[in-house]
């Protein structure tokens, strides 16, 4: 067994979320000036070279990304043969957001009740995610999440007989809704299968893969494939102002669900995708 202090915990926590809001992964950066090749309107070029121009002034100023520094959802994968001292898991994460939201001066999003509207004042609690893996390590991915995306997030149950058009129908419409209040151009998570609450997390976890890799399953890359084409279809384009290029990518996950259900998740992500993961 591995002992691994919480405090590290902490501190590698409290490292993501500065990193992911200054920071663009370079899949991120890459699919945007891929987008602004591909463009046909010159209106969204436009905004697409201002959004890849914020993304490295914010890099290279230590400055977020976005004025909505969202709320923190954190995954993290903990190895079997570790084993985490000192505080629980949970509040070592929360104790790394804390420090992360105030050493990167980010902005504080998260309220204590629904209902009061009150401002916790340090972005905590987290979202957390625990997963048992293999190992004796420890993986934390932090994804900031803003509001303007996951408020246009959806999920329907839909039914069998449905199928793969009533998929399809579902995913779109939820983008065309969005229109530009979720910021695109945007990147597309889709949970299919499991059951309600398990099909909300997989469209979430779908925006962690690599951006544009095709799903190993070729049923599904095929179902991503159409998805994509058919946003990019809606005519959006980027900030929602016209153009070719409404999504940067499209990613289905999917688990085994009862024979009769069909559950459809999506989990929308602005052009500012962010997320940074380490591990000790």
């Amino acid at each position: 067994m591995r002992e691994i202090a919480a405090a590290d915990i902490t501190g590698l926590v409290a490292r993501l979320c500065i990193d992911a809001n200054y920071r663009l992964p370079p899949d991120v950066m890459a699919a945007l000036e891929r987008a602004r090749a591909e463009e046909e309107s010159p209106l969204g070029r436009d905004i697409l070279g201002q959004l890849i121009e914020n993304a490295r002034l914010a890099e290279r100023e230590g400055l977020p990304m976005c004025q909505d520094c969202g709320v923190a959802v954190v995954f993290v994968e903990l190895g079997a043969q570790a084993c985490i001292t000192g505080v629980p898991l949970e509040e070592a994460v929360n104790v790394g957001v804390r420090r992360g939201y105030a050493e990167g001066r980010l902005r504080k999003s998260v309220v204590a009740s629904p209902l009061a509207r009150t401002n916790t004042g340090d972005n905590t609690p987290a979202i957390m995610h625990l997963r048992q893996v293999e190992g004796d390590r420890v993986r934390v991915v932090v994804a900031p999440k803003g509001a303007g995306s996951e408020n246009m997030s959806a999920l329907a149950m839909l039914r069998p007989a449905d199928g793969r058009e009533g998929i399809e129908r579902f995913v779109v419409k939820v983008v065309e809704r969005a229109g530009a209040s979720a910021c695109p151009p945007l990147v597309v998570g889709v949970g299919l299968g499991g059951n309600f609450e398990r099909c909300a997390l997989l469209a979430k976890e779908a925006l962690l893969r690599p951006l544009g890799g095709p799903h190993a399953d070729d049923q599904t890359a095929d179902l991503e494939r159409r998805l994509l084409r058919a946003i990019n279809d809606l005519g959006l384009g980027p900030a929602g102002l016209g153009g070719r290029i409404t999504a940067l990518a499209v990613h289905v996950e999917t688990h085994p669900c009862h024979i009769a259900s069909l559950p459809v998740a999506v989990n929308l992500n602005c052009h500012a995708h962010r997320h940074a993961e380490g591990a000790l």
